[in-house]
């Protein structure tokens, strides 16, 4: 039995699914490397809200999902970009949904972290983007998670070089109960975010960032590099502090970065690994028994279908996540906050289905199909 998918050149192409998904069940937490799931939120399809009203979130299965990752031991990295702060969920939602997550995370003994930073503003002054990370740390320290303090918008527009970025994390830093995960996110998941740490020159700003944390060693659990250029985190790891450690965000080079080298490794934090969590665990439980080439040989093949949902616009990835989400039966619909559902085009979607069901993702191959034929009909391909 064979589906009719939109190529990129306009015609349609036979594609024959997959018959069974791979064999891939929960269990317990990894060892050799941490691993967080950067988890998306599942919006409430019966709301009725247009782009610019706050979210409206269904509740029961994002939190179903998050149990999803915990049963596969990942940890979740939440309210991050994936959960689109800043593209849908304002800090209100945000704010729910860590004290909702770090709830369920304790009830069910998984690690969650979550995301800090000062979406409640748009701009402002130092002082006024200082508070409004402190009002979010003081959040996410209630809640009991730990704290991952992300880069900020209103940040980059009123710095004026990087002793600003200094006195505002050092500040931050101070007072923070426990070690945090400092975020880097590059321009290409933000445009907002361009000359982060107080130029535009990527060696210039490593310098910042690395003082930053050679004054509070003790205060940083470690970073999250989303640059996706695999030797610049790897100089980057090298120059870090003893016990400080390097979490990928690079959804491009992540088996090489994670598998590491005679010198060091990184842990994990991706928003792939929200549509690859299974399969992403099950590479990992291989590299804990120190068998590199089987890590490998399941997580290299995944790199095309990350590749092609994070392709420019890359902070547009979330759609494709939530769109495998729903093929893959973790919510009834395919719907997004802010209606970013329509931010892919059809044969963007098409060509994720076809990678997603080689890699055997589907828990229910003929779901995925069936909900593929579904949305290709409203979109007007007979089959």
């Amino acid at each position: 039995m064979t589906i009719r998918l939109p190529d990129f050149k306009g015609g349609l192409r036979a594609y024959e699914p997959r018959q069974e998904p791979l064999a891939l069940t929960p269990g317990a937490p990894l060892t050799s490397r941490t691993v967080f799931s950067a988890a998306h939120v599942v919006a409430d399809p019966y709301a009725d809200v247009s782009p610019d009203s706050p979210a409206a979130v269904d509740w029961d299965a994002t939190l179903a999902f998050r149990r999803h990752l915990w049963s596969h031991g990942l940890g979740v990295a939440e309210a991050m970009d994936t959960a689109q702060r800043g593209m849908g969920l304002d800090w209100a939602g945000a704010a729910e949904l860590i004290r909702r997550s770090a709830a369920e995370a304790e009830s069910v003994g998984g690690r969650i972290a979550c995301g800090v930073g000062t979406d409640q503003i748009t701009a402002g002054l130092l002082a006024e983007v200082r508070a409004a990370y402190e009002e979010q740390l003081a959040v996410v320290e209630e809640s009991g998670a730990q704290a991952i303090l992300m880069a900020s918008r209103a940040l980059a527009a009123a710095a004026k070089g990087p002793e600003d970025y200094l006195e505002v994390y050092g500040h931050l830093l101070r007072q923070a109960a426990e070690p945090v995960i400092l975020h880097w996110l590059g321009p290409m998941f933000d445009p907002a975010l361009e000359g982060y740490w107080g130029s535009s020159d990527l060696d210039a700003a490593t310098d910042t960032f690395l003082e930053v944390i050679a004054a509070h060693p003790d205060k940083v659990d470690g970073i999250k590099v989303s640059l996706l250029d695999a030797q610049r985190e790897i100089d980057l790891r090298r120059r870090l502090p003893q016990g400080v450690r390097c979490y990928t965000g690079d959804d491009f080079n992540y088996p090489e970065l994670i598998a590491g080298d005679e010198q060091g490794f990184s842990h994990a934090l991706l928003g792939i690994f929200d549509p690859l969590g299974p399969l992403a665990a099950e590479a990992v439980r291989v590299l804990d028994t120190g068998n590199v080439p089987g890590f490998r040989d399941l997580l290299d093949p995944t790199v095309e279908l990350s590749r092609h949902l994070f392709q420019a616009p890359t902070r547009f990835y979330k759609t494709g996540v939530v769109f495998l989400a729903w093929l893959a039966g973790h919510q009834s619909h395919f719907t997004m906050v802010g209606g970013l559902q329509s931010a892919r085009s059809l044969p963007h979607f098409a060509r994720a289905y076809e990678l997603a069901d080689g890699l055997g993702l589907f828990p229910d191959p003929k779901l995925a199909e069936e909900r593929m034929k579904n949305l290709l009909a409203l979109y007007g391909v007979a089959q």
